[in-house]
């Protein structure tokens, strides 16, 4: 999720306003994708959301933009660095106000596994095993949004991680989402590491944003995993 960055001027409880920015534009996004999605009873709700969130990111990367275009030189290289994506937090004031969006994720999440397995049979036919898909599609969705606001808020829009994570994850334990999400974050985690080591080292003593080496590294993982899928 896209989140719309800008300098607010002030401190929040101690965190950086680019992180309180941050949050509040990708609860933002989240609301009018979903909105987006809701309005349209008929047809395939999935599909809305996918195409109504490439129009939201569009939109937002415009502002984004025109933030950039009309902020001085050395906001435009803060913003454009955030963008990037790094994991120097300065202080333990924004991974403390991040804790409680991700223990609110996590309970989402908790309720998740088996709902996720029947869904992937089908809609229907979880509904007959007694979910109430919407429902559960909107926990989900609110659970998912909440983590990667919360992530967002820390380290910027670190590319690809969420995207192939997963994938390569179920291609080694299997399908069951009791083992899938655990391992997706734990793998996620390690893989975000070993990024920033090589981020940190690569070019010593500079340091490459943490963003650019997950892009260059999962944009083919990616590809490959497309290709092996069709």
């Amino acid at each position: 999720m896209l989140a719309i960055t800008f300098d607010l001027g002030f401190p929040a409880f101690g965190l950086s306003p680019v992180a309180v920015a941050s949050f509040i534009g990708s609860l933002g996004a989240l609301g009018i994708v979903y909105g987006l999605a809701m309005a349209r009873r008929r047809g395939a709700p999935t599909l809305v959301l996918l195409l109504g969130g490439v129009a939201v990111q569009a939109l937002l990367s415009a502002m984004i933009a025109f933030v950039q275009y009309v902020a001085d030189f050395t906001q435009t290289y803060r913003n454009v660095r955030w963008l990037m994506g790094s994991l120097d937090v300065v202080s333990y004031a924004p991974i403390l106000a991040a804790l409680l969006p991700m223990g609110l994720a996590l309970v989402g999440v908790a309720m998740l596994p088996r709902v996720l397995d029947l869904l992937s049979v089908g809609t229907e036919s979880a509904a007959t095993r007694g979910v109430d898909v919407v429902r559960m599609e909107r926990i989900a969705l609110a659970s998912a949004s909440l983590a990667t606001g919360a992530a967002v808020s820390l380290a910027g829009p670190v590319s690809f991680i969420g995207i192939i994570v997963p994938h390569l994850v179920r291609l080694i334990v299997g399908a069951s989402h009791r083992l899938v999400l655990p391992a997706s974050a734990l793998v996620g985690a390690a893989f975000l590491i070993a990024c920033d080591l090589i981020a940190r080292t690569v070019i010593a003593p500079l340091e490459l944003p943490v963003g650019i080496v997950t892009a260059i590294v999962g944009g083919p993982v990616f590809l490959w995993l497309l290709f092996k899928r069709t």
